[in-house]
């Protein structure tokens, strides 16, 4: 196999028969750095998540997978797909207010240029689910939000409609989906590429712990920061004063405990979302 190619926490590889293998490794990024500390069989979990969530998704768009054999070594963790040249835009939609749509929010009561009713606070359910794309970042550096009109003026008006519309379209049918397992899809992020035939296709990983803010739906209050099923639970040590971390040098190693939680959170999201038994 050659390597082509090394991100965050995946992998590209192609086969001798020119079969691109995605793997994704268990390394965990915050903050835009990814982390000396691994967490244990979250690859795998990712990767799984992923495989179900294209299987729910498949009438609403196609994906980049194809049915070729995965190495041992990569038994798992490795989705075999097809080349695409992939769109140059972080695509996610909001159901609720978090993260940088939140901080966007305070400063402006604006999401990418989408304005929102006032009132809003940490966690509010939006009127209605928007899309606010980001740019995608070099390693190392930050995705800003942009307004829609900045994807029609690199895209063209026709593509930034499609993104808009499936991402859209993705997140209703998630939401719906994990409503049913008791779990809030607050927002998620989903990636896109174009065929050799240019045809659109969902692609690299979709609604997992390292994607989306997954929020047990009974404990979701308005107003304070809200119990998640995702990555979260890293972030907030991350900036806890037990970590005592100073954001102009690389994140320390996570303790042990917080490894074996964030392994647990990751497992929990799996198996609430599929029904399935992770093992």
């Amino acid at each position: 196999m050659r390597h082509l190619y090394s991100g965050k926490v995946r992998e590209l590889y192609e086969t001798g028969d020119g079969v691109l293998l995605l793997v994704a490794t268990d390394r965990i990024s915050a903050f835009d750095f990814v982390l000396s500390t691994e967490i244990p069989d979250k690859g795998k979990i990712l990767t799984q998540l992923s495989l179900w969530w294209f299987g729910q998704l498949a009438d609403l768009v196609p994906n980049h997978l194809i049915d070729a054999p995965v190495p041992a070594e990569f038994a798992g963790r490795a989705m075999a797909c097809r080349r695409l040249s992939m769109v140059a835009v972080e695509c996610v939609a909001r159901g609720y207010l978090a993260g940088s749509g939140l901080a966007d929010y305070r400063r402006t009561g604006t999401v990418c240029g989408i304005p929102l009713p006032p009132g809003l606070t940490d966690g509010s359910r939006l009127p209605q689910p928007v899309f606010t794309p980001a740019t995608k970042a070099p390693r190392g550096e930050h995705d800003q939000n942009i307004p829609v009109s900045a994807v029609a003026a690199q895209l063209g008006p026709a593509v930034a409609a499609d993104l808009e519309r499936i991402t859209l379209e993705v997140y209703r049918r998630g939401n719906e989906i994990a409503a049913r397992r008791g779990i809030i899809v607050a927002d998620t992020k989903v990636e896109f590429g174009f065929d050799s035939d240019g045809v659109l296709r969902l692609a690299d990983e979709v609604l997992t712990p390292d994607s989306s803010r997954f929020w047990p739906a009974q404990q979701w209050c308005p107003g304070r920061s809200q119990a998640s099923l995702d990555k979260q639970y890293v972030r907030d040590w991350l900036t806890s004063p037990e970590a005592g971390w100073d954001r102009s040098q690389p994140p320390p190693p996570l303790p042990a405990r917080v490894v074996e939680q964030t392994r647990d959170i990751y497992i929990q999201a799996y198996q609430s979302i599929t029904g399935q038994r992770w093992g």
